[in-house]
């Protein structure tokens, strides 16, 4: 019989430190029932209720702790956390975002659990999804925040009542200070983020639900705005030698870009 494939530890979060078992936060403790991912980055996994508490089912978010090469990476998993929590703070009461249940340490974050999947491409969502989508995105970018996010179809949940959510902030836009914020240039800055949410927003709609769409709306799907024609640019070839180096050095083949768009028209296959 083969051995099972795993991936090296010096490309996991928490390297050959073993995933919790059981968490404890303010509101009870909770007991690991499924991984989702573990990657470079961060550790993500379900955790269940051990008795009664406000919340029975939680996602914790471990960010990168383990050191690589000999070189300390614990500071990135503190300043994910920081940031995303503090995210958090600022948009959990939108009905488009999970509540917030708390920090997890240094590292890690949670949140409620939502019962779902993940947007996939040609998946026909509810008329009014990205209605939904949208009002909430607007309000997160009048609190001068922008998700960031949208270019992958896996970032965007859809509920088991056909509700979406937006439930991963890290690499979202915020001013972490208050002096300068909603001047310039933090408010150019912050408005380039967000048309760029307001076009991936498109593109996503285009290719799920493309029977809604106005000549108007199709159009503005083909333009794109300066910081996304700046990001492919910039980050198309480091992009792709990520991707063969993985593909040599990780047997589990993760699929760490699911769900992206590319949108022409359509028609598109």
């Amino acid at each position: 019989m083969p051995a099972q494939l795993t991936t090296p530890s010096w490309l996991l979060a928490l390297g050959k430190e073993p995933p919790p078992e059981e968490v404890e936060l303010a509101r009870g403790r909770y007991r690991l029932e499924r991984i989702f991912k573990h990657d470079f980055f961060a550790y993500t996994a379900l955790y269940q209720s051990m008795g009664p508490a406000p919340v029975e089912r939680i996602v914790l978010k471990i960010g990168r702790r383990a050191p690589l090469l000999g070189l300390p990476l614990s500071w990135i998993g503190r300043l994910h956390s920081w940031h995303e929590s503090a995210v958090f703070a600022e948009v959990d009461d939108l009905p488009i975002v999970p509540r917030f249940t708390g920090r997890y340490g240094r590292y890690g974050i949670t949140h409620e659990f939502i019962e779902g999947h993940p947007l996939e491409k040609g998946e026909r969502v509810a008329d009014d999804f990205f209605t939904r989508l949208e009002v909430g995105l607007t309000e997160i970018h009048r609190r001068g925040l922008a998700y960031v996010d949208l270019e992958k179809c896996e970032n965007v949940l859809v509920a088991a009542d056909g509700r979406p959510f937006l439930f991963d902030f890290q690499i979202s836009w915020r001013w972490p200070f208050a002096f300068g914020r909603g001047r310039w240039p933090e408010s150019w800055i912050a408005r380039r983020f967000q048309a760029g949410d307001r076009y991936h927003l498109t593109k996503l709609k285009l290719r799920t639900r493309p029977d809604l769409f106005t000549p108007e709306d199709l159009a503005a799907a083909k333009r794109k705005p300066f910081l996304v024609r700046l990001h492919g640019r910039l980050t198309r070839p480091l992009t792709l030698l990520r991707r063969f180096v993985l593909n040599r050095v990780d047997p589990t083949r993760k699929r760490g870009e699911r769900g992206r768009v590319r949108v022409e028209g359509p028609n598109e296959p």
